[in-house]
Parts: C-alpha cells; sequence; structure tokens
C-alpha cells in the first residue's frame, strides 16, 4: 500500500478537529492518541502520522492539497465553471478579484484554519517527541524531523496565500498562542522561520526512507530550494517586488543541483504518468500528499479535494463541472511554424475545439494532457464513451466548452469512488515534482545573468513533452490534433536574459497548466496585476460574467485574512492591505 500504513490505527485516534475559533484548533491535542503523561515510541510513531494525515485532511470547501481554486481559476488559467457564477460563488468572488472579501464564510477561512489543524498536530507531535530520548525511541530526530518538514510545509502554502500570518510551534502555551500576531515577523523574517524548518529536516532526514510517503533529505531540500525561490523575490508592503536576492537565488541552484546530481529523481517518460493511477511516488514525485483506497472506512483515505471538478453531462461522471480551462490558457498552448509558443500573438485568435484539429492549428502536445476537448480522448481513453464532447459541459453559454482534464480519473478506475453527487480518489497529489526543481534551477540561473545554463533545463522539460503522445492517440492510432514543439537553440529565439526568462515563464505555465501554480508565479515574479488586467481586458470580450473584474495591484496579491480570526483575536491579526 503506497500510504503511511504501518500506524494507521493510531492515526486514526489522532482524530480531525473540528473547530470555530483559532483558540480550539490551536489549542486542541488529538483526543485519544496518546495516555497523559506517558509518551512512548509507539504514541510518537501514530501522532507523526496522525500530522502527514493533516495536511490531506482537506475537502471541496476547505482545500489544502489542491490550490485549482486559489492557484489556477484565480489566475488566467482557468474560470470556476459550475452552474453559473452563484454556484459556490465564494470561488467565483476570487475569480473577479474585486469581489473577495474578508467576511466569506467559505474557502479560504477553512483553508486557514485546516492548514493550523495541521500545525497544531505537527507540533503536538514535537512535544511529545521532545520528551523522548533517543534510547526510548532510535526513530526519534528522524520523525522530529519528519514534523517540522510537515510544518514548514502548512506555513509555506499559508504565507503563499495570505502573505501575513501568525507563526505557530510547538514551544508555546496555549497563553502564548493566543498573543501570537500575524505581524509579529517581517516578510523576510517570517521566511527565514520557516526554512528553519526545512533545514533541520534537510540536516537529519535519511537519503530514503522505509515506507514510501515519508519526506527524506531530498524532499526538504526541494522544498527549501522552493522557499529560497520565493523569498528571493523581495517585495515591499504593497507586494511590489523591490529586489531580487542574488545570494537567495544562487542557493536555489545549489539545492537543486544536489538534487538533479544524486540520480534519485527523473522525469516520467510521460508526462501522462503524472496524471495517472498506478504511477504514485514514481521517480518524478518529490513530495506528495498520499492518498488510498478501501482501507475498511466508508470512502477509505480519499481525496475529495477535486469532487467538484468532473464533467458534468458524462454519464460516467455526472457532476459538477467545475474548473474550466480560460480560452487565453487554451490559446497558449498554440504554436508557431519554428514549434515555439507564439509569445505575442497566442491570444490574437480564439480557438475551438473546430481549430484543434489533426490538421488544424499547431499545438503543444500538453494541451491533450490538460483540456478536455470535443472529439478528442479524454483521461488517455480512446474508447466512444471516453471522447470528450461538447454535451458533457454543465454551462457552456457562461464558462466554454473546455473542461480540466489533469486532476480527474476515469470511472472504472480502481482508484474512483462516488459518493452522492461527488467523487473522490486514491491518487496522490503531488505537491513537488522533478519538473518542477528543473524549472527553479532554470529560473535561478536567469535571474543570475547565466541564462545559457538554463536552457538545456527548459529543453529537457520540453522534450519529454514532445514524446508524450502516445496515450493522446485516437482509437484508429491518429493524434488528435496537429503537434508541433521545438527545443529551444538559441537561433529560433535569441537566447537573451529576457528572451530566457519569457521562455522559462513560458514553460511553467503549460507544464504546471490546471494544477494550481500560475497564480502564485505571477505574484512572486511581481506581474500579477499588468499580467491578470491584460488577461481580463481580452477575456472580457468573450465571458460576460467577467465585465466588472478587476485586479488591484497591492490588494489582490493575496487572500484577507478571515475577518472571524480577527473578530476572535479581539484585533491582534493585522488585515491584508486594500481590505
Amino acid at each position: 500500500m503506497k500510504t503511511i500504513n504501518k500506524y494507521i490505527a493510531l492515526s486514526i485516534l489522532a482524530i480531525l478537529f473540528t473547530s470555530t475559533s483559532c483558540k480550539d484548533y490551536l489549542e486542541t491535542e488529538p483526543q485519544g492518541s496518546v495516555a497523559a503523561g506517558a509518551p512512548s515510541a509507539e504514541s510518537a510513531e501514530g501522532l507523526v502520522t496522525a500530522a502527514y494525515a493533516g495536511i490531506g485532511n482537506d475537502d471541496m470547501i476547505g482545500p489544502m492539497s489542491s490550490m485549482w481554486a486559489y492557484g489556477s481559476v484565480r489566475s488566467d488559467d482557468a474560470y470556476k465553471g459550475g452552474g453559473g457564477v452563484s454556484d459556490v460563488a465564494d470561488i467565483n468572488f476570487y475569480e473577479q478579484y474585486n469581489l473577495t472579501q474578508p467576511e466569506q464564510g467559505w474557502m479560504h477561512p477553512y483553508t486557514w484554519e485546516n492548514f493550523y489543524i495541521a500545525i497544531s498536530r505537527a507540533n503536538f507531535a514535537l512535544k511529545t517527541l521532545n520528551e523522548l530520548t533517543e534510547n526510548d525511541f532510535s526513530l526519534r530526530t528522524t520523525r522530529i524531523a519528519e514534523a517540522r518538514f510537515l510544518r514548514g510545509h502548512s506555513h509555506f502554502v499559508l504565507k503563499t496565500l495570505f502573505k501575513n500570518i501568525p507563526y505557530i510551534d510547538e514551544t508555546l502555551s496555549n497563553e502564548e498562542i493566543l498573543k501570537v500576531s500575524n505581524t509579529e515577523f517581517s516578510n523576510d523574517e517570517l521566511w527565514n522561520k520557516i526554512a528553519e524548518d526545512f533545514q533541520f529536516a534537510m540536516n537529519n532526514l535519511p537519503e530514503t526512507q522505509q515506507e514510501v510517503g515519508r519526506a527524506n533529505k531530498f524532499s526538504a531540500m526541494a522544498y527549501l530550494a522552493k522557499l529560497r525561490l520565493y523569498q528571493a523575490y523581495e517585495q515591499n508592503e504593497t507586494h511590489q517586488v523591490v529586489n531580487i536576492n542574488q545570494q537567495h537565488l544562487q542557493e536555489v541552484v545549489e539545492l537543486t543541483e544536489m538534487i538533479i546530481s544524486s540520480g534519485r529523481y527523473s522525469l516520467q517518460p510521460d508526462f501522462a504518468e503524472n496524471f495517472l493511477d498506478g504511477y504514485d511516488n514514481g521517480p518524478e514525485s518529490i513530495f506528495a500528499v498520499q492518498f488510498s483506497i478501501s482501507d475498511g472506512t466508508s470512502v477509505g483515505r480519499l481525496s475529495f479535494v477535486n469532487g467538484l471538478n468532473y464533467p458534468h453531462g458524462a454519464p460516467q461522471f455526472g457532476c459538477c463541472g467545475f474548473h474550466a480551462p480560460s480560452q487565453n490558457m487554451v490559446n497558449a498552448f498554440s504554436t508557431g511554424t519554428d514549434g515555439l509558443p507564439k509569445f505575442d500573438t497566442f491570444n490574437d485568435v480564439t480557438l475551438s475545439a473546430e481549430d484543434i484539429t489533426t490538421t488544424g492549428v499547431a499545438v503543444d502536445p500538453r494541451i491533450d494532457h490538460t483540456v478536455g476537448i470535443d472529439g478528442h480522448p479524454y483521461k488517455y481513453r480512446n474508447e466512444e464513451d471516453y471522447i470528450f464532447s461538447n454535451s458533457w459541459v454543465r454551462d457552456p453559454g457562461v464558462y466554454g466548452f473546455f473542461h480540466s482534464m489533469k486532476e480527474q480519473q476515469a470511472a472504472d478506475c480502481s482508484c474512483y469512488k462516488k459518493e452522492g453527487p461527488f467523487i473522490g480518489t486514491s491518487v496522490n497529489i503531488d505537491i513537488i515534482r522533478y519538473a518542477d526543481v528543473l524549472l527553479w534551477q532554470a529560473e535561478a540561473y536567469i535571474e543570475l545573468g547565466q541564462q545559457d545554463k538554463a536552457m538545456p533545463l527548459i529543453n529537457q522539460i520540453r522534450k519529454r513533452a514532445s514524446e508524450s503522445t502516445n496515450g493522446t492517440r485516437l482509437a484508429d492510432g491518429t493524434s488528435p490534433s496537429n503537434y508541433l514543439i521545438s527545443e529551444y537553440d538559441g537561433s529560433n529565439l535569441p537566447w537573451t536574459q529576457e528572451n530566457a526568462r519569457m521562455a522559462l515563464r513560458w514553460e511553467r505555465r503549460l507544464e504546471f497548466a490546471m494544477e494550481g501554480p500560475r497564480f502564485f508565479d505571477l505574484v512572486r515574479w511581481g506581474i500579477a496585476g499588468e499580467t491578470l488586467n491584460a488577461y481580463l481586458d481580452q477575456e472580457k470580450t468573450r465571458r460576460d460574467f467577467l465585465n466588472s473584474a478587476k485586479f488591484t495591484a497591492g490588494r489582490d496579491e493575496y487572500y484577507p485574512i478571515p475577518q472571524r480570526e480577527i473578530d476572535f483575536t479581539k484585533g491582534l491579526y493585522t488585515q491584508n492591505s486594500g481590505y
């Protein structure tokens, strides 16, 4: 079994907290997990397993493991989808930008709460581990490093969502927790506090773990590289990038090089394998949230976070049509006669399914791994029942005819289970994959002015994309689209720093389209305002529901601190600027 299952009974005892206030979920200990005053190796092991479970204990209205609502819909990659703007209206508020408010009751307030529950789990595990010695528990230091890694992950995601967050560790008493401000640390200081957990994990985790799914030295190394890359783009109070820290970029190069040179990781041979059952914890997966099925409970350890995102009209699925690719993003997959992206002209036309055919416009092959298109195989299935149809789209009058595909699984997969109208699967959700590492290193080299070193890294990604066309074929063996993709050679695109930066950012968009990082990339690069308002200017001519949307720089780069948290702390937490 792919999950960390040796101590699953103990992890079940460390049951999810339910709470209505910050006090509850930051102070409450997992009930029944440890006998008071009697820490043991067995109880500590169970608590660490519970901490792992904590980062995947999310749901459709409090996402943690998938950023589709926060990073994909919030960007130029996707529309909310579903049954019109009022269907799960909070996500529509995010998509409109100017409707996002601190008083919202769903989504980001629940995500805030869920991550602090996860942090509480990690801290409770650490408190127990700190009471043991190496003689009591031979894996004590390793498990401390794992708990700190998990705590670092939760704080990191919270910081990318909200920027100013309270930092909570295991040394704080219940009374002290209630006095921790979300502005106790400066932006840079907070990055460094989170980095301490990843650094400790990197220094103390083994290179391999006996049980798959546990973080190892390279997981921590990769996460530290990711953090330093984000930190390198130094922001002022209104979220403008005012400096790019060269020292942090050099650290990114060094950390990623250790991962690359280790030989332990590689790209999956076929891009499709990152999004199919049976390939979990493969060579490209550096750290993933683990899920499973058929464990004796009613729904197993399934992920329902993407449970709204299946085609609505397809008889084998049935619900609910959320997460629709934007026209802008579909257009971005078009390529020129040289097989390179149409950087400046991609959005001059509005591609339809009729345009994206074997004899139509040239496209990057990753479009058929990412987008459900009328007449094309869905989830690499070319049987008649799985050919995507416009009839599968729930509200084409609002959101168009394209649909997402990466996060879905086929209905006859042993990983798939339907509960009422909603769908869960046991397929892992990757937090960091090797493609990330390659492109982080490429980005660091470009910003260091060493762009020549970035080209072969980007080309590895493009080469893999060019070779990933077998699973997308129709039943007669032909490709549904006119695939044309080339590697960079320095002449087909003069490899200046500016052009290399443009190519890198384009590559990240296509490689991770609909996976959620797009919005966070735009924010850290300091180009969210200009990019998203330009996107809206054109997209409003295609989609009426965006007519009043507006991105306000200095406000919309981050979500508001949930008002209920500010109210509970009697104003201790400071609201983000602009809200």
